[in-house]
């Protein structure tokens, strides 16, 4: 896959239902534009517990209790994400109130994924960074569901098949051990739908907030192949050299 280079900064994220195939639209992103750099929530907040910093001390210490970890917690995290990745500088002397400066240079891009999930979350991001693309990728949710129902993976491994499309040799084995595929519990159709209600849900307002503010688009497709080349094109449009 060719490269790109990008104009200005793209602060983008991407909004749509479980399974819609986020991760690989972000994956293939990353590898067309260089330029961009993937900021994940989750992945920063398990870093943070992991390395026993203050931020992640205090949130495992409310996780432990079955406390949310709250949502300034995570944008402090976002906002040292973006500052030591070059992002943007935060005024000196740092404190809990100091402004963040960002960036405008193109090597400042980002794709954020896991916040915002709410028009809430998303009010208090814009007053930290603002977002310029908000990308809502939408499948017909019967075409999702039936990708779900029938993913099966190797626990051992992370090698996810699919009876339609990526079938195992063996039904119900690895390819490579022979060992049993088992159904993430995720995936099973009664929580999928549970999912999908929450997601419908929260984003509703999401969407709104980000169409008010004039950086809403909607691609959509019955496959991560078909959308792939309509998000490059709109990219290419908003963003490239």
């Amino acid at each position: 896959m060719s490269t790109s280079e990008l104009r200005r900064a793209a602060r983008i994220i991407l909004i749509g239902a479980p399974g819609v195939g986020k991760g690989t639209q972000t994956t293939r992103m990353l590898k067309r534009f260089p330029q961009l750099s993937s900021i994940s929530s989750g992945d920063l907040l398990r870093d943070n517990v992991r390395n026993r910093t203050p931020l992640g001390i205090q949130a495992e210490a409310l996780m432990a209790r079955g406390a949310l970890v709250p949502d300034s917690m995570i944008l402090r995290l976002i906002r040292n994400a973006l500052t030591t990745r070059g992002c943007g500088y935060i005024t000196i002397p740092p404190s809990l109130e100091s402004e963040y400066q960002y960036s405008e240079h193109p090597d400042a891009s980002f794709i954020l994924d896991g916040f915002p999930r709410n028009a809430p979350q998303a009010t208090q991001l814009e007053e930290l960074i603002p977002v310029n693309l908000a990308i809502h990728v939408h499948t017909p949710f019967e075409i999702i569901q039936e990708r779900m129902s029938n993913r099966w993976v190797h626990p051992a491994s992370g090698r996810i098949y699919n009876t339609t499309y990526n079938a195992p040799k063996i039904a119900g084995k690895d390819d490579v051990t022979g060992e049993p595929l088992v159904q993430r519990a995720d995936d099973k159709p009664e929580v999928w739908q549970a999912r999908l209600k929450t997601f419908e849900d929260s984003s509703r307002d999401l969407l709104e907030y980000y169409a008010r503010k004039g950086v809403l688009w909607k691609v959509e497709g019955e496959s991560s192949n078909e959308i792939t080349p309509r998000i490059f094109e709109e990219f290419e449009k908003r963003f490239g050299a």
